[in-house]
């Protein structure tokens, strides 16, 4: 059974009978939270599974700047954590149809009411970085989630993934570095230094 597999079926028995069940993908950047949470919705059935980013929750980048916030963005400070709160109580409570927001990494903007969660959605995977972060706010977050998978990867891949990240979206190589260094690597090692225990500890899955 391939790992991605075993993941599945990990939730498929943590779900049982329930009409739903959340789980929260966490990781550092460039962990491949995203590469996982599509590998899964492909494998659990169609038309009962939604992927849920917190990325869709970043703060615009005119209220990064007049925060003074813009070198930091991607920082757990740069998320409307109150508005991604209030969207994963609304999935618990299994309400009709929840309209959900997604990040537009080539644009770098929320397009909101991008994709929904509806009444016959019995798999929520919630993918981010600071899903397990033991701080205030997000320590809140720890009753609203069913299973937990956190993927841990090497520093040295994540930077390497990183890298190629930034190129692909236009920077240089020496500017790629420098957002790295002074905003990529912090947040990694605050993921790392400061998460809760999750249920399942997954590998590479790229």
């Amino acid at each position: 059974m391939s790992e991605i597999a075993h993941i599945a079926a990990a939730i498929f028995k943590r779900a049982g009978k329930s009409e739903r069940i959340v789980v929260a993908i966490a990781g550092p950047p460039g962990a491949g939270k995203s590469t996982l949470s599509s590998a899964l919705h492909e494998l659990l059935p169609e038309g009962q599974t939604e992927v849920v980013p917190m990325d869709g929750f970043h703060y615009d980048d005119a209220i990064l700047v007049a925060r003074g916030l813009r070198p930091r963005k991607g920082a757990p400070e740069t998320f409307d954590f109150a508005g991604f709160e209030a969207l994963l109580k609304r999935i618990r409570a299994s309400e009709p149809e929840i309209a959900i927001p997604v990040f537009d990494r080539s644009m770098e903007l929320s397009r909101a009411g991008a994709a929904i969660v509806s009444k016959d959605t019995k798999f929520v995977l919630v993918e981010g970085n600071y899903l397990l972060l033991d701080e205030e706010p997000w320590s809140r977050l720890a009753p609203l989630f069913d299973f937990t998978i956190f993927v841990d990867v090497r520093r040295a891949e994540l930077e390497r993934r990183l890298m190629q990240r930034w190129r692909e979206h236009g920077r240089s190589d020496e500017d790629a570095r420098a957002w790295i260094s002074s905003n990529d690597m912090p947040n990694i090692e605050r993921v790392l230094a400061r998460r809760r225990t999750a249920d399942m500890i997954v590998g590479d899955p790229g």
